[in-house]
């Protein structure tokens, strides 16, 4: 039948497609005609590669990202610098050691395909391939996020995500959220400047945001946090020309990442760590856990360099199919207590394992260079090598010698549980700090960038709260919102004398 139907339309199935195939490796023929019964007749369901052909289309999606869907992935290395073994047994830190690495930057709220100029936080997560397995660092653009608490993150992304209604972002929506939330005035006060709209991925910074712990050969602990500093400079786009950016190209931060990689003029950040002995976390008049602030006052140590020299080449088995999750670690580096940090632990691992499915890190670009040597079995799509009767722990017969230096040493805790917000939420001060460091064009564009969202605000209650966290953070910065969208400034200042700091 085959060969009768394509000899049908003069061309031998080798000459139309000497390299296609079907799933199974059988070459395809005709992939221009179906198979129909006679020239008139329906298309026959015998066609085992339009069938074929159909159903993989028809399945090409999987469950886009909740967050971060908008995403841009690019493969490059690690090269550590510097001897941190007094901090932490981490190989990746050897001296002179390269790590091959994968990035995935993204926008955070938007979906995929929409315009990757939205006032919205960066995403920049890196998966180190270290000899002791994978580490994710899953980071944004800032240092800082807008809620202490995972048990708020679901409200937090439905608050900004698009309306359950009207499926439109709605700002009325946000500050609703936020004016709930005064820990946010730090972030917003970030957000809405024009570092926050950066035009390439190159040109801004990274932070893992939470403190984690780097834990010595000799078990000592110290708590860390680590920044990504962009070499090639910070530069973002001014609220002025947002519009015409995105008029003119809205995959700019891709684009410009791609360009720059191809031409050779790989993009370079060097890392820096923050460090704290536990015995200093409660030095400061906030919460040194709360990922709402920074660590004032602290110096940092460089300890690497990463560079990025590799376009993937299929955008969805890389980009796409990445999983990245804050609790894939290794020996010498530890999640701290930070309340919002634990939360994550949990969920990213979650919704990477619900859009992937169970083996989603035996996928290429997931799959760990270490060896991977566990009792995990079956489930859907696993292609890994396990082997032997042993599928169990503990077990005499498949024994492992124990590797002292690898073991994990977990900080003890003490204490009864509890459910209350933290003794030094101090929602305002770091805010006000940053507005007064801006310079003054910085300060004029976050007040355009700002006031453009909140002015559309229509409940007043929401709109004067949140109006005096920003007087709370800066008297002349909530003035100056309050002119912007027409407020009333004393409605303002008398809400804001009710706010602790």
């Amino acid at each position: 039948m085959l060969i009768a139907l394509t000899a049908a339309t003069g061309l031998n199935a080798q000459q139309q497609n000497p390299h296609l195939t079907t799933d199974g490796g059988a070459p395809v023929g005709d992939n221009q005609n179906s198979q129909t019964a006679g020239e008139h007749g329906p298309v026959l369901l015998q066609d085992a590669h339009l069938v074929e052909k159909l159903q993989r289309f028809d399945r090409e999606r999987i469950p886009e990202r909740v967050v971060h869907a908008r995403g841009t992935g690019a493969f490059g290395y690690f090269e550590s610098s510097g001897d941190i073994s007094d901090l932490t047994k981490a190989q990746v830190f050897t001296p002179g050691i390269r790590t091959k690495v994968f990035v995935r930057f993204s926008t955070v709220m938007g979906y995929r395909g929409s315009p990757e100029q939205a006032r919205d936080p960066r995403g920049f997560a890196v998966k180190f391939y270290t000899r002791e397995g994978n580490w994710d660092m899953v980071g944004i653009n800032w240092p800082i996020f807008f809620i202490r608490d995972a048990i708020k993150f679901p409200d937090f992304v439905h608050a900004n995500k698009p309306s359950a209604v009207t499926g439109v972002q709605d700002p009325n929506l946000a500050f609703d959220f936020f004016a709930n939330s005064p820990e946010a005035t730090n972030m917003l006060t970030h957000l809405y400047t024009d570092e926050g709209m950066p035009d390439s991925y190159r040109h801004m910074d990274g932070w893992a945001v939470h403190a984690f712990k780097f834990v010595s050969a000799n078990g000592q602990v110290h708590y860390v946090k680590f920044h990504w500093k962009s070499l090639q400079g910070i530069h973002g786009l001014r609220p002025q020309e947002i519009a015409a950016s995105i008029g003119k190209d809205w995959n700019l931060n891709t684009d410009d990442l791609y360009s720059a990689i191809r031409a050779g003029n790989d993009p370079k950040w060097d890392l820096y760590v923050q460090v704290l002995n536990p015995s200093d976390l409660d030095k400061f008049n906030y919460d040194a856990l709360d990922d709402t602030k920074t660590w004032e006052g602290v110096p940092e140590r460089k300890i690497g360099r990463l560079v990025l020299d590799q376009v993937p080449d299929n955008y969805f088995e890389t980009t796409e199919e990445s999983a990245f999750a804050p609790s894939r670690l290794v020996p010498g580096i530890e999640p701290s207590e930070d309340r919002m940090l634990q939360g994550r632990l949990f969920a990213y691992a979650d919704t990477q394992m619900y859009r992937l499915g169970a083996n989603y890190q035996q996928i290429p670009v997931n799959r760990p260079l270490a060896m991977v040597d566990n009792e995990d079995q079956d489930g859907a799509m696993n292609i890994g090598s396990r082997q032997g009767e042993t599928n169990y722990e503990p077990s005499t017969l498949h024994e492992v010698p124990e590797d002292a230096a690898n073991k994990s040493v977990n900080t003890a805790l003490s204490g009864s549980t509890q459910q209350r917000a933290i003794r030094k939420p101090q929602n305002f001060a770091q805010a006000g700090d940053y507005y007064r460091a801006l310079s003054a064009q910085d300060k004029s564009d976050l007040i355009t960038a700002l006031s453009g969202d909140l002015g559309r605000v229509q409940n007043s209650h929401n709109k004067y709260t949140m109006l005096a966290y920003f007087y709370k953070a800066d008297h002349d910065y909530g003035t100056r919102l309050a002119r912007a969208i027409h407020a009333d400034p004393a409605q303002m200042q008398a809400i804001a004398a009710t706010l602790q700091d």
